[in-house]
């Protein structure tokens, strides 16, 4: 059957080997409707990001850009402003029909941490084709904060498709209609569209920005940084807010999502024509996000964005960014925050779970 493969899917590729890994996988690792991957015991520092390219290893490539080697197995700082490849510890041997995406993890992309996914032969990041058999490989370029990092740790996840199940603008709308999928009226073209919130109800802060001179953050440590010495509060009474060249904000949607259970979203790739600015590195949203059968009501899309080569002026209301919805083949045995380790269900603006509450 067609679709997004749910989580008995992937412990069933795991039990026949098209996922393998150094370690066992661990049930933590396996979401409603997709694997995190996690992170080996060496991190090579290299001079620059890089693809392998058609008929050629990660490994090769490695041997021309490579810079040093770090042992992470005691835990090691990856340096803001720098690119490592880290081998991962699962690999794959895909079937015939099942192709993979990968993205950055929710708490990844809010802390600016660049991690895209290479393969060999690969000639896109994040996009592994059927059948592949192979390593795979973490790309990471801390953009804003230096991080620690440990074997093991999972920054970035992985979703499996049988096919393609992506909604019809037609299909979307006739799922709208009968499960309301956005608060407030739906812009539904090649996806649901949404838009940035820069007149919450009730207060002028809209978001945070990152500072540029920080400490190091180690990624096990949640709930135990203090934001002020990281964030600065973005307010406005105006509605609107310039982005600064070379600056990471956290924004949030102005629309309260929902994923149905039958259903998973990704967030479409920014397009340049909308503005000098990128929004959101994490981009999977597993089905029950936000849905009241996983103890929801819609929730908010925390807006990762980072200005381009001209400052911009963001205005409340515009739309940044669109979801694009995919039948998953089966209904997950679990969703999205319904008695799993769901840190962002009922979420609003929101940083990453290594901070305290401003």
């Amino acid at each position: 059957m067609t679709g997004v493969l749910p989580d008995s899917a992937l412990k069933a590729m795991i039990a026949g080997g098209a996922i393998a890994s150094d370690e066992p996988v661990t049930s933590e690792q396996i979401q409603p409707a997709s694997l995190d991957l996690r992170l080996g015991t060496t991190a090579i520092r290299v001079r620059a990001s890089f693809l392998a390219g058609q008929g050629r290893s990660v490994r090769d490539r490695l041997s021309e850009f490579e810079m040093h080697r770090v042992d992470l197995t005691r835990g090691a700082v990856l340096e803001k402003g720098c690119v490592y490849v880290v081998p991962l510890m699962e690999s794959l041997a895909l079937p015939k029909g099942v192709s993979a995406v990968a993205n950055a993890k929710s708490s990844t992309g809010r802390l600016d941490l660049l991690t895209r996914t290479i393969t060999d032969g690969g000639v896109e990041f994040d996009r592994i084709p059927e059948s592949y058999q192979g390593p795979l490989y973490a790309e990471i370029c801390p953009r804003s904060f230096s991080v620690l990092v440990r074997p093991g740790m999972r920054l970035n996840q992985i979703r499996f498709r049988q096919g393609q199940a992506v909604l019809s603008d037609s299909a979307l709308a006739a799922l709208h209609a009968e499960e309301r999928l956005v608060s407030g009226d739906a812009l539904i073209s090649e996806g649901l569209g949404f838009s940035v919130d820069l007149k919450p109800e009730g207060t002028d802060l809209v978001g945070y920005r990152a500072k540029p001179h920080t400490g190091v953050i180690d990624l096990d440590r949640i709930g135990q940084y203090d934001p002020t010495e990281f964030w600065e509060e973005i307010r406005t009474h105006e509605g609107r807010i310039i982005l600064d060249p070379g600056a990471f904000y956290i924004l949030v949607s102005r629309e309260a999502v929902t994923i149905p259970p039958d259903y998973a979203a990704e967030m479409a790739p920014y397009l340049a024509m909308v503005g000098e600015f990128r929004v959101h590195y994490a981009g999977f949203f597993d089905p029950g996000f936000g849905h009241s059968t996983a103890g929801g009501a819609g929730s908010r899309g925390v807006l990762e964005v980072r200005c381009h080569e001209a400052p911009f002026v963001l205005e409340h209301g515009q739309v940044v960014g669109r979801l694009v919805y995919e039948r998953m083949s089966s209904r997950p045995d679990r969703l999205y925050g319904a008695g799993i380790a769901s840190n962002y269900q009922g979420q609003g603006l929101k940083l990453s779970k290594h901070f305290r509450s401003f």
